[in-house]
């Protein structure tokens, strides 16, 4: 796309308004194969996908293996796979540069530090997604304004600067936890069995804990520091 900035004016003008479903419809006309879902297989995310498979729209979907996954969202990674007959790109950290990281800093550095835990982040999250992102125009994320304090900034339609000028479409951001598990039982979607656990939003398995009813929502992540830390950069451009 040859300027990008000049279609992410005109689409916040005319789409912001649009429902989840007319959205993904604009965008997969829009991008064709130069937009995804990003998934971290989620509740969020698997909405996202159920959508776009009902509405016969085109749009690859791809996910990212740090390497420190639960079992239950590789799981689920082969049941959205075989129920939608998608095929869902797996994204990995350079090996290099997580032997590198484990060598000089321990296999479970995150718990020694803020900056640990973020340099892990960068390595196994952050650089994948970026390259992987450097490919396409647009990204679709199942991100939802009521997650964290940045999260309710953002926005429906972004324009984002990675590595290159790339548009970020949140559809599901104005959608409350009820409404996707409503969703969820009311079209028979696979989701992560993580979350009949107690875990309402879902990462690394040793970054990650089940949470009390009522607390809020990413709570459970990075749960040894302070509460304002529950982004790993994915979602801070």
């Amino acid at each position: 796309m040859k300027d990008i900035e000049k279609f992410y004016k005109r689409a916040v003008k005319e789409r912001s308004a649009n429902s989840t479903e007319e959205l993904l419809n604009f965008i997969s006309d829009s991008h064709g194969s130069k937009v995804q879902i990003a998934s971290s297989l989620g509740a969020e995310d698997v909405v996202l996908i159920d959508i776009m498979k009902r509405r016969n729209l085109e749009i690859d979907v791809f996910t990212i293996d740090t390497g420190r996954l639960n079992q239950e969202t590789y799981d689920l990674i082969d049941e959205i796979s075989s129920r939608y007959e998608i095929k869902i790109n797996i994204l990995l950290p350079e090996p290099l540069d997580v032997k590198e990281m484990v060598e000089k800093k321990g296999m479970n550095l995150f718990y020694e530090s803020t900056e640990n835990r973020k340099l892990c982040c960068d390595i196994r999250k952050v650089k994948p997604l970026n390259r992987h992102l450097s490919e396409l125009d647009a990204w679709i994320s199942g991100i939802r304004s009521e997650q964290n304090q940045n999260r309710l900034r953002s926005k429906r339609i972004e324009l984002e600067h990675r590595d290159k000028l790339i548009i970020k479409y949140n559809p599901l951001l104005d959608w409350t936890y009820k409404q996707i598990f409503d969703y969820i039982k009311e079209n028979n979607v696979p989701y992560n069995k993580l979350h009949d656990l107690g875990y309402p939003s879902i990462g690394c398995l040793p970054c990650t804990r089940s949470v009390k009813q009522g607390d809020k929502n990413r709570s459970g992540r990075w749960y040894w520091e302070e509460e304002s830390n529950t982004e790993c950069g994915l979602h801070e451009n």
